[in-house]
């Protein structure tokens, strides 16, 4: 191979490697982006069950409040 010819194949190298770094680090950023937005969905989620389970303790009467089948 010639001198150019190897040359323009190490730029070509490197228009790839800087692309992909270029491409790597975008992808990190979205990722850590969604992290971020799904600790927020996890803490929203949580005060909605905690709120959830202040206004409804449970979703199954108690012995006392069921009232007896109709065959009885």
């Amino acid at each position: 191979m010639k001198v150019e010819e190897l040359t323009q194949r190490l730029d070509n190298l490197e228009t790839k490697v800087a692309y992909q770094e270029h491409t790597l680090e975008e992808l990190n950023q979205t990722l850590i982006s969604h992290e971020l937005e799904m600790a927020k969905m996890r803490e929203h989620l949580r005060l909605l069950m905690s709120k959830l389970k202040a206004v409804s303790p449970s979703m199954v009467a108690s012995q006392s409040e069921e009232t007896p089948p109709p065959h009885y």
